[in-house]
């Protein structure tokens, strides 16, 4: 299922093979975030070019519209966007941060707004299971309760007891399910706890015994500083099986990713890269470009001279601000491939990098064009 195959000396950054149901993904892989089953802006034939290992869809929203039934009738999640990569589908608990869901606790699950048709939706650990057994999708996300940053003490003990509990209940009706389904997909566990360290280890320690095929650290991405967040994924990476991969949830920005690679972290998604695309913030390969900025009004060069997407080999940043300032919508396609097509790049860079033994100069070079402010 996986397995490591290149580790750095010096960091405790590795390289390994995650096998599933539909193909095998080479870590540390970032996901574009598919949420209703589409990147924004960016084709399943766009990511293919990309090579793009994975994806994560939202398998609360998706069974939701179109329905569960729909997409098991096409033949699948991956059938169904069009997509031949692995697949994850998520729980549904990030949605606690989201106002508009109206999201409540209860003791068996959570309560959302449906956003589409109205009404509440009860999600239990048992129905998200089966939900995304039948989406069919490589891998599942155990159900969280996923506090935001900087709330009260008591609200993070809260949220571990809920998680703790649910995700005992995810992993027996699992092992059910893929029996009854006859299903080969993986489930992966979510710690939290925050950038509480004493909390996230206890979350750590308990994810550890339920042996997932995989493990997440939860509840970051969330406005914490970068220190923070770091020493907490080197808390959880002290702990999780390094046999095993570690997830690290809702990360997207180039430093970050692989400064947690530094840290052991093997996967990550976000909607930063494509979300700062459609506001022009663009990454290259000599740091964050603002194209908005009146200095590129008559700019010939290409976002990055060094990059060999499509939209760097054939537009100017003139014509890309130009197309940014008219609000013109293939613009939102160019600067979201771009971004996308960086990190993967930048990942497949540091895989190579691992690989050669070279991965400390590769993050220390790195490190001085995208330097923190």
């Amino acid at each position: 299922m996986f397995s490591i195959i290149a580790e750095d000396k010096l960091t405790r950054a590795r390289v390994g093979l995650l096998k599933t149901a539909h193909g095998t993904a080479e870590t540390p892989f970032f996901m574009p975030v598919a949420t209703k089953g589409a990147v924004k802006f960016v084709t399943s034939e766009m990511l293919k070019e990309m090579q793009v290992q994975a994806l994560i869809s939202n398998a609360f929203l998706l069974s939701l519209n179109p329905g569960v039934e729909i997409i098991e009738k096409v033949g699948g999640l991956q059938r169904f966007m069009g997509f031949d990569g692995v697949c994850f589908t998520d729980c549904g608990g990030f949605q606690l941060s989201r106002k508009t869901f109206n999201p409540e606790h209860k003791e068996d699950g959570l309560v959302f707004k449906d956003p589409f048709f109205g009404g509440k939706v009860h999600l239990t650990p048992e129905k998200i299971m089966e939900i995304q057994i039948r989406l069919g999708s490589d891998v599942a996300m155990g159900l969280d309760d996923m506090p935001n940053y900087k709330e009260p003490r008591q609200r993070y003990i809260d949220s571990l007891t809920r998680t703790h509990q649910w995700m005992e209940q995810c992993k027996k009706a699992h092992d059910q399910l893929k029996k009854k389904y006859n299903s080969t997909q993986l489930l992966f566990g979510i710690t939290q706890g925050g950038t509480l360290a004493d909390l996230r280890k206890e979350s750590c320690e308990f994810m550890k015994k339920l042996d997932f095929d995989g493990f997440a650290i939860g509840g970051l991405g969330m406005g914490e500083p970068s220190e923070e967040r770091l020493e907490t994924v080197k808390v959880a990476t002290d702990i999780l099986p390094s046999g095993k991969p570690r997830y690290l949830m809702g990360i997207g920005s180039p430093l970050d990713l692989l400064e947690s690679i530094a840290m052991g972290a093997d996967i990550f998604d976000s909607a930063f890269p494509t979300a700062n695309a459609r506001h022009s913030t663009m990454f290259t390969s000599k740091g964050v470009l603002h194209l908005k900025n009146a200095e590129f009004k008559d700019d010939p060069n290409p976002l990055d001279e060094n990059c060999s997407c499509f939209v760097c080999q054939n537009y100017s940043r003139a014509y890309l601000r130009f197309l940014s300032k008219t609000h013109d919508p293939v613009n939102y396609i160019y600067k979201s491939y771009h971004n996308l097509y960086f990190l993967s790049d930048l990942l497949q860079k540091a895989r190579q990098a691992i690989k050669k033994g070279l991965f400390t100069e590769f993050l220390e070079a790195f490190r001085k064009v995208y330097a923190r402010k």
